[in-house]
């Protein structure tokens, strides 16, 4: 693919290599030929094979666990294409690690996100391509453009072929923000699909822990789908379950989120909880031992393939956006 004189050439670290290759099969393109390895001291090792001289590079890769060494990759392959005369670079991060550290929550606290935008834009990037930031604000830590794609159009296209084909009534399903911070997304993502909203109300008590409190909203006797950008150790929405079962007396209950983290015991808490099917995108790479019957994860390397040969073409993508 060839255009304004300059050729495409896509990337990627070890984070999520399937997730790249779709992506150029989208593209009709050959993922670039490069290699990331580790010196014997576990330092990262970058070796660009082809060509990028003049060209605009894609770099893939998630900044998802192994965090750091993911993010080390991204930062040293982008400093090896500016060093190799690389005519722009595009950071694609489909799950931008660090999001949650977007403030000082107290005293003394850094702002780990801010820190890492700075890293990328001193290692060459020229422009970022995400999905689904934890906290939109973190766009303006970069002085370079961000695209932050959303998640929602994608789950709304699924949600409605599921229930046109099962003929499901929409008035019985309602739209569960898990805490305040979702209900942006969850507002949006229930217009979308013609549902009411409800939200759970919480306390957080420490980092990855949190109590329900209330829930404003009727959810009794309705089919439920709790949204959110991502699942990390599976805590607050499994919670948030309970509550809505126990508490609320849901008939049933459906999750969504962009990015499943799934730390620690999160697939056995969402084995064992009232959730009957939890929705990912392929944002992270889903681990042999996390594919259980309750998980589906769905596809976006054509949204991201879309999203990178717009930006390619200078062509708008706020169309993607909604």
């Amino acid at each position: 693919m060839i255009a304004h004189g300059k050729e495409i050439k896509v990337f990627c670290g070890n984070s999520n290599p399937a997730f790249a290759k779709g992506v150029c099969d989208e593209l009709g393109l050959h993922l670039g030929l490069s290699e990331v390895k580790k010196f014997a001291d576990g330092e990262v090792s970058v070796s660009v094979n082809e060509t990028v001289r003049g060209c605009d590079v894609f770099v893939v890769q998630s900044t998802c666990n192994p965090v750091n060494d993911n993010l080390m990759e991204l930062l040293i392959m982008m400093d090896a294409f500016r060093r190799a005369s690389a005519g722009r670079i595009t950071a694609v991060m489909p799950y931008f690690g660090y999001a949650r550290q977007d403030r000082k929550a107290k005293g003394r606290d850094p702002i780990s996100a801010k820190l890492v935008a700075n890293m990328i834009v001193a290692a060459g990037a020229d422009r970022v391509l995400t999905m689904d930031l934890h906290a939109a604000q973190i766009q303006g830590f970069f002085d370079i453009p961000v695209d932050n794609m959303l998640g929602s159009p994608v789950f709304v296209k699924y949600y409605m072929e599921k229930f046109n084909e099962n003929q499901y009534d929409h008035n019985n399903f309602v739209v569960v923000s898990p805490d305040a911070g979702s209900v942006g997304r969850a507002r949006n993502f229930a217009a979308k699909v013609h549902m009411d909203l409800a939200i759970v109300d919480k306390r957080r008590q420490r980092a990855n822990s949190s109590e329900v409190m209330n829930i404003i909203g009727d959810v009794r006797d309705k089919e439920l789908i709790i949204v959110d950008d991502m699942i990390d150790t599976g805590g607050s929405l499994v919670g948030a379950a309970k509550a809505l079962k126990e508490i609320g007396g849901a008939r049933s209950i459906r999750a969504c989120a962009t990015h499943g983290v799934l730390s620690g015991s999160a697939i056995q808490r969402i084995q064992e909880s009232y959730i009957e099917e939890v929705i990912l995108l392929d944002t992270i790479p889903l681990a042999p031992e996390k594919k259980i019957d309750k998980i589906t994860c769905l596809n976006t390397a054509e949204v991201f393939a879309e999203a990178i040969e717009r930006i390619y073409e200078d062509l708008p993508i706020s169309s993607l956006f909604n």
